[in-house]
């Protein structure tokens, strides 16, 4: 059994001053333990005041109450639900004649997890952990250029129908980051792969490998927001203005998007000890909540992930909360194929 904490305070028994030692609940707090010893003259009434307090505390402390509802979305957790979204992803190709692959754009703040999320899906199709899309620090961003990943199927299969871009992250007001006008030529599809960005150089028409026309497989095809659960309710005030103005220049564009909540079982002590407790959390309900706001978004559009760190080896339930999010890009990302081919059908 592991031994709880134990404190030591003076007070006077019948035979002068003594000192009791107390081995309290674990949701007693330390200033209950003090405040009581405090108005307490004798080791009596210490004992008396902490039993009431303590049992107080436990029907009406956050850390006593369970953060866990009913299940709110649903999943199956299985070996089996992850080998069909296995096969749905590697199986995936566009309905546009003309894209042989649908290119995902991940955006979001500086250390975000963006490039953590392409290692993760790779690793869930490569069977062991891996990190080929490197990650940044806490106020830097690895990623300084336009980097398109093939996601592939089981070892010696042809990749599949999808892409995941990763490029710098966002500047917020006070890290500097990728402009808006960049971002926006992306998506439109005139920067060239491999091409390193710089505050100081925006895209032109003149920079090398400028795409002057580019054609429906150069555009993005679906934007997918990336933000850190444990960082929204203190991400700069700039930050959503930026996030929601960017939106809706995609938006014009007729890009669809959506959206990936990152770092959960920093929030969530249930989720972070069993993935699939991530639909009953009321902590990661209301976190997609807060980050729908920050966006601008429906809690609809947003999935919650947990992206592999310092793991060495494969979780399925992990697994299956990865694929069921790129499942969830892949069909918004239908709906720009869709909408995108009944215009070309209409034009001719």
């Amino acid at each position: 059994m592991e031994e709880r904490n134990k404190y030591s305070f003076g007070g006077f028994g019948g035979f002068g001053r003594n000192t009791f030692t107390i081995e309290p609940d674990e949701a007693t707090s330390v200033q209950t333990l003090f405040s009581i010893a405090g108005g307490a003259r004798d080791h009596t009434r210490i004992v008396k005041n902490l039993s009431t307090r303590m049992s107080v505390e436990k029907k009406t402390s956050p850390a006593a109450q369970s953060n866990l509802e009913p299940q709110w979305r649903n999943v199956e957790w299985t070996d089996e639900q992850k080998t069909s979204l296995m096969k749905t992803v590697s199986s995936y190709r566009p309905t546009c004649e003309d894209v042989t692959q649908a290119r995902i754009l991940l955006l979001g703040p500086l250390s975000s997890g963006k490039s953590s999320f392409i290692s993760s899906v790779q690793s869930v199709f490569n069977g062991r952990v891996t990190n080929r899309a490197m990650v940044g620090s806490n106020s830097t961003s690895f990623t300084k250029k336009l980097q398109s990943f093939n996601i592939c199927g089981k070892k010696g299969e042809d990749p599949s129908g999808l892409v995941l871009c990763d490029i710098m992250g966002l500047g917020d007001g006070e890290k500097i980051g990728l402009t808006l006008h960049d971002i926006l030529s992306v998506v439109k599809g005139h920067v060239p792969e491999g091409h390193k960005f710089s505050p100081d150089q925006p895209v032109r028409s003149e920079t090398m490998g400028y795409v002057k026309r580019p054609s429906q497989k150069d555009k993005i095809h679906c934007v997918a927001f990336v933000v850190d659960a444990s960082k929204v309710l203190t991400y700069p005030k700039g930050l959503k203005t930026t996030l929601q103005q960017l939106r809706e220049h995609i938006s014009d564009l007729g890009v669809p998007q959506v959206a990936l909540l990152t770092h959960i079982d920093q929030i969530c002590p249930e989720t972070a000890k069993d993935v699939s407790q991530v639909y009953k959390s009321r902590i990661i309900r209301d976190m997609m909540g807060k980050a729908g706001a920050l966006l601008g978004m429906s809690t609809s559009y947003i999935v919650p992930v947990k992206n592999y760190s310092s793991e060495l080896d494969l979780d399925v339930n992990n697994d299956v909360l990865l694929l069921s999010a790129v499942d969830h890009i892949l069909q918004y990302a239908d709906l720009y194929f869709q909408d995108n081919t009944t215009q070309y059908t209409e034009s001719l």
